[in-house]
């Protein structure tokens, strides 16, 4: 019989922002890149999924989108679908693609049982298929007391504890353990890896990239990922523009694909009286604008972090602190490192506040001036457990004997050549 390549399938589930597909995408690439021969699917959320460009090996399947709400809150995109029928359809659709596609290993990020539980049903038919389950897990989910409660809501914990395999943490415990204080198992701990974080290349992401016009003038990178939650950053920074004119360098701001268009209308009839300020609404290839760029003004999501860390950028990063702590910790842990400058998103949004911040920016050290062993080995740590995972084999959990596919694969054959 024939065999086949590895297949390894993404759960992507990005209702709000991008980060879990830009965490995706890093991942997929990194792997291809290591392991040619490799195929992988990511079942995505996001409605710009389209726009970021993959490598022939990698492809994504969107399920049906879904709004954000509140912290665990959803709508349909679609107005004439309840969220119980759309949770329906997605569920189906990532069920059949597991099926059909027969990955070797399936990466979940973040959620442990997906959107409203969507990914049950693929995990428990994966399982009896051999299939390694792995769940990963950023380096901070939330402050442990809003996690346990939760999880505990959403029946997480079982999950953790009695369908993955693996549990890969996105980070490094020098900056924070999201398995701490939330009271797992020592089996389930056995399960985590720290993998350090996921450095990213310089290479355009977006599948349609247009270089931005770049000037010599040093600029500040104002960025808020998705923007959905950036409006207040990006008005303060407007502000601390409009009140100092002698604030140096000048500020590029990207609003991001979800910032809601009232803000966005605003902001750029604004950003239009500035001399100092160009306002971009969205670029999927942020990159050469991160390299170029003398520091960042950002909200400090987990992609963004990583991106700071690997440009060597110095940053001021302004948390967010609702609906989760995340961003907050992550901040205040890196700024203690020497890492990073953090101001606190307060009301009265002072605006000599940020206009001091950005004229500091430039003599801050850089982030990569504080060793920290391993904190940017992510990509070679995956790289490495899926060579394991792969060399391994295909274990049929739930009684039965080794499962091999109709085409005659089994992953225990020689590693990628």
């Amino acid at each position: 019989m024939q065999s086949r390549s590895a297949r390894i399938l993404i759960y992507s589930h990005d209702t709000f922002g991008l980060g879990h597909l830009r965490r995706s995408r890093v991942i997929a690439q990194a792997l291809v890149a290591h392991r040619p021969e490799i195929s992988i699917l990511i079942v995505a959320g996001s409605p710009v999924v389209g726009s970021f460009s993959f490598p022939p090996q990698v492809d994504f399947i969107r399920v049906p989108g879904v709004v954000k709400l509140g912290a665990d809150s959803y709508a349909p995109s679609n107005p004439g679908l309840s969220i119980e029928d759309l949770t329906e359809i997605r569920s189906a659709i990532i069920k059949k693609t597991a099926e059909i596609f027969d990955p070797d290993i399936f990466l979940v990020d973040k959620e442990p049982l997906g959107m409203r539980g969507e990914v049950e049903e693929s995990l428990d038919y994966l399982k009896t298929t051999g299939c390694r389950l792995v769940l990963g897990l950023r380096d901070i989910m939330d402050e442990p007391s809003r996690l346990i409660e939760e999880w505990t809501r959403k029946n997480a914990f079982a999950a953790v504890e009695d369908r993955y395999d693996d549990i890969w943490i996105y980070g490094l415990p020098e900056i924070c353990d999201p398995l701490e204080g939330i009271g797992v198992s020592q089996s389930v701990r056995d399960k985590a890896v720290f993998t350090g974080y996921l450095p990213r290349a310089d290479e355009p992401s977006g599948a349609l990239y247009d270089p931005i016009l770049i000037e010599e003038d040093p600029y500040v990178l104002v960025t808020t990922g998705g923007g959905g939650d950036g409006a207040r950053l990006v008005d303060w920074v407007l502000k601390a523009y409009e009140s100092d004119p002698t604030i140096a360098p000048r500020a590029k701001i990207v609003l991001g694909p979800f910032m809601e268009t009232g803000y966005a209308a605003d902001f750029q009839t604004r950003a239009a009286k500035l001399d100092k300020v160009d306002l971009i609404t969205f670029v999927a290839s942020i990159e050469p604008l991160i390299e170029q760029a003398v520091g960042l003004v950002a909200m400090g999501g987990y992609n963004t972090f990583c991106e700071i860390l690997s440009f060597d950028k110095r940053a001021v990063i302004v948390p967010r602190r609702q609906p989760r702590l995340e961003q907050f910790i992550r901040a205040s842990r890196a700024e203690e490192l020497g890492l990073l400058t953090m101001l606190c998103d307060d009301e009265a949004h002072d605006p000599a506040v940020m206009a001091r911040a950005i004229k500091a920016l430039p003599g801050q050290q850089k982030p990569q001036s504080t060793e920290i062993p391993g904190l940017l080995g992510g990509v070679d740590t995956i790289r490495r457990l899926v060579d394991q995972a792969l060399a391994e084999g295909r274990t049929r959990r739930g009684g039965g004997t080794d499962r091999v596919p109709e085409d005659g694969f089994r992953v225990s054959r020689t590693a990628a050549s």
